[in-house]
């Protein structure tokens, strides 16, 4: 809490409404799977989709008192994973005994209907949000309370009220949180865990809060925002969010936007327009790279991170790329076992900032040794060399003072009759620097919606989603991030939702005929834009997470710009033509 408890009650500006976000379940196209092999009584090894290699490898290791280096995990490549990959479920147990009692190695792969039951989902969520605020916009006070849902066997929380804490300038907040255990199974973090479900009430009060004032929504957030973090009283590492909203806002055309509801039309349709804020934590961890350079100037990277489909393999050899100074398709990295050194799970938006500084240093480790090398060199070119007063480029070392004297890093092994040069390097981020400053990535995405007044049938027509998430590495790669990211916010907003046959306890939406994913029919045009500007603060190569803002601020972006439209404000997902008509 910060403040007075429940400020908003006694001041004359206020508005207080209640958000329900229904169980949503992630279904990535691949299936859970996994096989299983006990090589020796004591030695197993799995191919298995998870999001944590070496999280598995400790769990199995735990589970069947074995040694965690008898524990193999192999988890190159998973197709598709929104925080199911990131618990051990009872089937990949159920494989493994299996395995143990046949003597062979078995393969298990769950059914779609499997999916729903068994490898968790984003909670049913109730929320209740009350705000006050001046005529001239600043707001007064929040009270954001939540009830999430968890199992009778498992206490399972999320971050569903951080942003509430430190987004806006309010000098009143008051926050509470509680779960309510359920028959049902355990709920798992969910692409935003948390954030994505707060944003929706937090950010569709910041509309209905602005309505009140008859003040456009954007000019309520810039008014409100931050230049401090306000729960921790701490400076940002780096914030560009008010960037990324006049980015964000030029491209839609939010100066189209009316203030009344259904004033927009084309023909039938009714348009309107919407924004919503995102923000999650700039998360690094520790991780190790190995890095061997070869005699022909090859260079192999290695470390136990996987990939769900982010591209980290290629941002890791872009990264190294542009700290060696060595091109792209000379060097390969590979991931995804545990035989490699050690690495966090990929969850959290974490993966670049955690590996990629294990990259960065493993490359300047080479740099030193490379520069050791030929400053030791009988060529008298190099005397005196250091790292400052080289230059790396394309595979090749030179005076920055001369460059006509250099060497390959090829010719540089050879002379020092080298086959390889390996070095492991761990990165850890600085623990002392993190206590100085507030460290998150920000989006903001903007959505226009048209709605049919008759069939209340909606159609999103255009989203553009901004991110401040430092430096971005490959901008293909993070746009991708973004595009998958609304795509999924338009499934949260319009079409995803659990059906429960509370007669039976079982699901009616147990598949994807039932539970309906966004398709391309779905999804329109979504531009994605990046401020582009490093957080060094943060990591050495200034970059943030992307793939949980992706769609914290989505949801409700779209529910605003219903109402824009409308005029009615739907405050339980998803918005079907039902809730309009």
């Amino acid at each position: 809490m910060r403040g007075k408890e429940d400020a908003y009650k006694t001041e004359p500006l206020k508005i207080e409404s209640e958000y329900v976000i229904p169980t949503e379940f992630h279904n990535p196209m691949e299936l859970q799977s996994i096989i299983a092999h006990w090589e020796a009584a004591d030695k197993l090894t799995v191919y298995d989709k998870t999001q944590a290699v070496m999280g598995t490898q400790n769990a199995f290791a735990k589970d069947w008192k074995i040694p965690v280096e008898n524990v193999k995990v192999i988890a190159t490549f998973v197709g598709g994973a929104f925080g199911n990959g990131l618990h051990t479920w009872p089937h990949e147990t159920a494989a493994i005994m299996a395995a143990k009692k046949v003597n062979r190695p078995v393969k298990l792969m769950l059914t779609r209907e499997q999916m729903f039951t068994m490898v968790g989902y984003r909670p049913h969520a109730w929320q209740k949000v009350g705000m006050s605020a001046t005529k001239d916009g600043k707001i007064t006070a929040i009270t954001h309370e939540a009830i999430g849902q968890t199992s009778t066997y498992e206490e399972f929380t999320e971050s569903t009220l951080q942003q509430t804490r430190m987004m806006y300038t309010s000098p009143n907040v008051t926050t509470r949180y509680r779960i309510l255990p359920l028959d049902v199974s355990t709920p798992i973090w969910m692409r935003g865990p948390g954030e994505a479900t707060g944003a929706f009430a937090l950010e569709s009060a910041l509309d209905e809060m602005a309505f009140v004032l008859g003040m456009d929504p954007l000019e309520f957030r810039l008014i409100n925002h931050t230049d401090k973090d306000p729960e921790k009283n701490l400076p940002w590492s780096t914030k560009y969010l008010k960037e990324a909203m006049q980015m964000g806002a030029e491209r839609i055309g939010w100066s189209k936007r009316q203030l009344k509801p259904g004033m927009v039309k084309n023909g039938e349709w009714l348009v309107g327009y919407g924004m919503g804020v995102g923000t999650f934590g700039a998360n690094r961890g520790r991780a190790k790279v190995k890095a061997t350079l070869h005699k022909d100037g090859t260079l192999v990277m290695q470390s136990a991170t996987t990939d769900i489909g982010p591209g980290t393999g290629t941002a890791m050899v872009q990264i190294a790329a542009q700290n060696l100074g060595l091109p792209p398709e000379k060097i390969v990295f590979e991931l995804g076992s545990s035989l490699y050194p050690p690495s966090p799970s990929q969850g959290g938006s974490a993966t670049v900032a955690t590996v990629g500084s294990a990259v960065h240093a493993a490359s300047q480790a080479l740099k030193q040794r490379l520069t050791s090398m030929v400053a030791g060199n009988a060529d008298t070119s190099f005397k005196g060399a250091t790292v400052e007063n080289l230059t790396f480029k394309d595979g090749y070392v030179s005076m920055t003072a001369s460059p006509s004297a250099r060497l390959s890093f090829a010719d540089i092994l050879k002379q020092q009759n080298l086959p390889e040069l390996e070095v492991t390097e761990e990165s850890t981020p600085d623990a002392s620097l993190r206590q100085k400053y507030s460290m998150y990535s920000y989006s903001v995405h903007f959505a226009e919606v048209q709605v049919h007044p008759l069939t209340g049938q909606i159609k999103v027509t255009n989203m553009v989603s901004c991110a401040d998430a430092g430096t971005i590495i490959n901008a293909k790669t993070a746009g991708n991030q973004m595009i998958g990211g609304a795509v999924g916010g338009i499934g949260m907003a319009l079409t995803e939702g659990a059906v429960m046959d509370h007669r039976f306890g079982r699901y009616v939406t147990k598949d994807l005929a039932e539970y309906h994913v966004p398709v391309h029919a779905d999804a329109p045009n979504i531009s994605s834009l990046f401020v582009n500007k490093p957080d060094l603060i943060n990591n050495p190569n200034g970059t943030k997470g992307i793939g949980e803002i992706a769609i914290i601020g989505v949801a409700p972006a779209i529910a605003n710009a219903i109402f824009n439209a409308t005029g009615k404000r739907i405050r339980e997902l998803p918005i079907t033509p039902d809730k309009l008509i």
